[in-house]
């Protein structure tokens, strides 16, 4: 699924950017499509469970959502082996799809933690997707331009409440 749509971003929604920019922008799309439902779907899992622990067993709804993250880590690693050009974020997917997968196949323990971890990162990483396509088209869209200055304070006060 995230191949698919890493496929019609690179090839239809960015055709007209720069192919210098629209690898990462690709990257975004696809992170834009795991984050959000992500949340929600973690969310509905953590709170579906009755025994809620760091040891307990990972239940049905929660494996479907490791499955779901495991299928964006490789597909975004497949981007960064095909366009390795941010190594931060490689080791950053690297580790994910290896916690991930040690969780669903391993152990088939710690879907809690690793879930309740999943939300905090994926409510910020909308906010760095969007800025990061701002950054990208920043000098030729108003609209962009905005978003590149207003998206780094928006964080800085989420962060300081």
């Amino acid at each position: 699924m995230f191949l698919i749509l890493y496929l019609i971003a690179y090839f239809i929604v960015f055709r007209s950017w720069s192919p210098k920019i629209r690898p990462e922008a690709s990257s975004c799309f696809i992170s834009l499509f795991h984050g959000t439902p992500a949340v929600f779907l973690a969310t509905f899992a953590i709170l579906l469970d009755q025994n809620r622990g760091f040891s307990s067993s990972n239940t049905e709804t929660q494996n479907l959502v490791l499955d779901y993250s495991i299928a964006y880590f490789l597909t975004d690693l497949l981007h960064y082996l095909i366009f390795p050009f941010r190594h931060p974020f490689h080791c950053s997917s690297f580790g994910d799809t290896l916690r991930f997968v040690t969780c669903r196949h391993v152990v088939f323990h710690g879907s809690f933690a690793i879930l309740s971890l999943l939300i905090l990162a994926e409510v910020t990483s909308f906010c760095q997707n969007v800025w990061t396509l701002a950054t990208a088209r920043r000098h030729d869209n108003e609209l962009a331009a905005r978003l590149f200055v207003l998206i780094p304070l928006f964080l800085c006060i989420l962060q300081c409440c």
